[in-house]
């Protein structure tokens, strides 16, 4: 169906209704007449009412409180009544309850707590009661936990007035006695042969407190209604006048509602679907530019100027005729008179959704200034994003509850995020815990800074540093800005070094001033000292070198020949020697040559490093073909002891180091796992990245190093000599050699043993590189 024909069935229903609105209007106007007499008579007879009035409101109130007076006293003595069944109940329950009589003292008092127990139980009892069990002399052996002073007291003697209940017990009823110099109900009830007795009480304020409370709040009420009905016959004749006022107001505040809807830019608007006509403020027309007019405004004219791509008026209509809603908040835009289009936003509810005939009021204001706004402010956001994004610093923005609102590819980047991971609205905490952790973070003291401002140092894992300013935004907010402080922090640590060196400088020339200041007396013969002592020093240090030269010369180059011409004469090249002790004694001669050349290598590397005159040659060298050629030159020595070699390392791993170095270190520590590894034992190579650093790891089920030996190992020529290795040959230096090595490198060895479990050794030698060392 078309709108054109929604409109004539439209109008249609409309005719219909309104011929029998007119019926309705004549059924109205004929009850009127036939009432108009009584309403006159009313109308003469209103002055004699409205001086009647103060006369009834004063007969009313005097009925009412004789009423509530009448109602009160009957249910005080209702109440009484009730207090005094539930004390007697309790008391002779009690005592039928009660069968410890006869038992020893202990298990008297025992059965008596347990009948109380019970007894307030039941539900019709409650704190302000008080509930005691008495032998025949009337002592008490057993009361409630809020009276438990009473036990071992005698009844006579707390309770004033209550011979008749100790006498004749149930049968004297509950009575009203004095107890601490207050009134109380009391009841007892004895046991037929009088060996026991059970007491309920309750004291007179406990009884009546929920009646007194009931009197007040009457009276209460009372005075209540009594003010209000002083003011309502205030109010009435004061109303004529306030009438008159109101009317005034009335106009007066119309006429602003009109100057504020005009000048706030929105109009009123009642839209009657029942008859198919709106009507407009005066407002709406100066809005639009039209003449504003009283009359009524059909469906079709306003949805003339409405855009069509904006919304439609029948949609709405039937929506809210349906009853699939009871209310419109829209935007469209709507024709000015001038051509233009301007954007309204109309919101409006129904009166009365149950009524007959559907009635919407509402307002529309113009938001063609916010929507031009809102453009712009979402062009501005754009250009805002484009120049964070081109920006070379890492940019992000949290809101006030510390969700995410902007950021930048660099910040994602500095993080190890993927920009697929955030998400505008995520809260902080989840985004830091998928960072990637820093390997260093310091936060740098900001005095000068505005309030709530806060600067971080941190270490990203591929080894750059960031200088993270954080500061607060003017909503409670924060946005952080990082930048590459890489080159910085270098030259930093180059300074800081120098810094240090000087300072140290400038202190021992301190120190030395001072000293010489203190001994200038001795001078001279400090002089000679010296000169003595280091012409002493000079002449060992050139003997050492002497020595280690000819040593290099003079014990090689023969081992070199008693080694070569063993191994000779154990193969057998020249022809078979006559005996195989022979043979024996040639390989034992090779073997002994071979350590005495390899003690002697030790030696000197170690001499080297101590003189400070071993370089290291660094290289990107891949730490998985060294392990794995490491460990094929000890194969055979593991193989002889049946020793089962694993090596586990990481795929990719390298570091820059001294190739040579690296692989020496290797070889000690897997000759020396292998050395104290008994048979068919069990060595694992481990080497991973950790913290940018290469830790490599050798661990075996040896026979261990006793804790108090851990000290001194890695010291030049240092064993460990106990049951299980002092068989084992060696000069003590591998471990050194390792450990000075390593150091070389800015790194360290680490060495944890249990005696008769194993020996664990740890290398961490960083992976980036370092500044050069030499041994000192």
């Amino acid at each position: 169906m078309g709108k054109a024909d929604a409109l004539r069935a439209d109008d249609g229903r409309i005719y219909a209704r309104a011929k029998a609105t007119s019926q309705r209007a004549v059924l109205t106007g004929a009850a009127r007449s036939l009432a108009h007499p009584a309403y006159q008579r009313l109308l003469a007879a209103e002055p004699i009412l409205r001086r009647s009035i103060p006369t009834l409101i004063i007969v009313f109130l005097i009925v009412v409180a004789a009423a509530r007076t009448l109602s009160l006293m009957n249910a005080q003595d209702e109440v009484e009544r009730g207090a005094k069944t539930i004390l007697a109940l309790a008391a002779a329950d009690i005592i039928q309850s009660y069968d410890g009589s006869a038992l020893p003292e202990g298990e008297r008092q025992q059965n008596a707590d347990t009948t109380l127990n019970y007894a307030r139980s039941l539900g019709a009892l409650n704190m302000r009661h008080v509930l005691a069990v008495t032998d025949a002399s009337f002592n008490v052996i057993a009361a409630s936990p809020e009276q438990s002073g009473l036990v071992g007291r005698s009844l006579e003697q707390v309770i004033v007035g209550g011979q008749p209940l100790f006498l004749f017990g149930e049968r004297a009823g509950v009575l009203p006695v004095t107890v601490r110099g207050a009134r109380w109900y009391a009841a007892v009830s004895l046991m037929p042969d009088r060996s026991a007795a059970a007491v309920a009480m309750v004291s007179e304020d406990a009884v009546f407190a929920e009646w007194r409370k009931s009197v007040s709040l009457n009276v209460t009420l009372y005075v209540l209604t009594a003010g209000v009905m002083i003011i309502i016959l205030y109010a009435y004749f004061g109303q004529a006048s306030r009438a008159r006022v109101a009317d005034r107001i009335y106009l007066e505040a119309h006429q602003r509602i009109d100057l504020a809807l005009v000048r706030g830019r929105c109009g009123l608007w009642d839209w009657d679907l029942h008859r198919g006509r709106m009507y407009w403020s005066r407002s709406m027309y100066d809005m639009l530019g039209y003449e504003a007019f009283d009359t009524m405004l059909s469906f079709g004219e306003v949805a003339q100027i409405i855009h069509p791509d904006d919304g439609d008026l029948f949609e709405m209509a039937n929506r809210i005729v349906s009853k699939q809603t009871d209310q419109i908040d829209h935007i469209f835009r709507m024709r000015h008179a001038d051509g233009q289009w301007v954007w309204m936003r109309a919101r409006a509810t129904v009166v009365d959704p149950n009524a007959e005939e559907i009635h919407l009021i509402g307002i529309a204001v113009d938001v063609t200034e916010q929507r031009t706004l809102a453009q712009r402010s979402e062009a501005a956001d754009q250009r805002l994003r484009t120049a964070i994004e081109s920006i070379s610093e890492s940019f992000v923005l949290w809101d006030a509850k510390g969700r995410l609102v902007m950021w930048n590819s660099k910040f994602a980047q500095d993080t190890g995020l993927n920009m697929q991971d955030l998400a505008e609205g995520m809260e902080r905490r989840a985004v830091e815990e998928r960072m990637t952790k820093f390997v260093s973070e310091r936060r740098l003291a900001n005095p000068n800074g505005p309030h709530g401002a806060a600067t971080y140092e941190r270490q990203v894992a591929d080894g750059r540093w960031l200088q993270v300013n954080e500061l607060k935004t003017r909503d409670g907010g924060t946005v952080s800005v990082g930048s590459d402080i890489t080159q910085l922090k270098q030259h930093q640590e180059r300074l800081t070094e120098s810094e240090r060196r000087q300072m140290a400088t400038i202190h021992d020339l301190s120190l030395a001033r001072r000293a010489e200041e203190e001994r200038v007396v001795e001078l001279a013969d400090l002089n000679r000292k010296y000169m003595r002592e280091t012409e002493r020093a000079e002449a060992a240090n050139r003997a050492k070198s002497e020595f280690l030269a000819n040593m290099s010369h003079e014990l090689r180059t023969p081992l070199n020949a008693i080694i070569g011409f063993s191994e000779l004469m154990a193969n057998g090249f020249f022809g078979p020697l006559g005996s195989e002790r022979y043979v024996e004694y040639a390989r034992d001669i090779n073997s002994s040559g071979s350590y005495l050349l390899g003690v002697i290598n030790d030696i000197l590397d170690m001499s080297k490093i101590e003189a400070g005159h071993f370089t290291v040659d660094r290289e990107e060298i891949d730490l998985g073909p060294l392990i794995t050629e490491a460990v094929r030159v000890v194969a055979l020595q593991a193989q002889q002891k049946s020793i089962t070699v694993e090596t586990k390392i990481s795929d990719s791993i390298s570091l820059h180091a001294d190739k040579r170095a690296v692989k020496q270190i290797a070889l000690n520590l897997l000759s020396n796992a292998i050395k104290f590894t008994g048979q068919g034992g069990r060595i694992s190579v481990r080497a991973r990245n950790v913290a940018g650093a290469m830790m490599l790891t050798i661990e075996d089920n040896g026979c261990g190093i006793p804790r108090d030996a851990l000290k001194k190992l890695g010291r030049p020529f240092e064993q460990v000599q106990n049951q299980l290795s002092k068989n084992h040959t060696g000069s003590g230096l591998g471990l050194a050699i390792s450990r000075s090595l390593a150091e070389l490198h800015g790194g360290t060895l680490k060495i944890r043993s249990v005696e008769g479990s194993g020996t664990v050794v740890s290398v961490r030698i960083p992976a980036q590189r370092q500044p050069l060392m030499r041994a000192a």
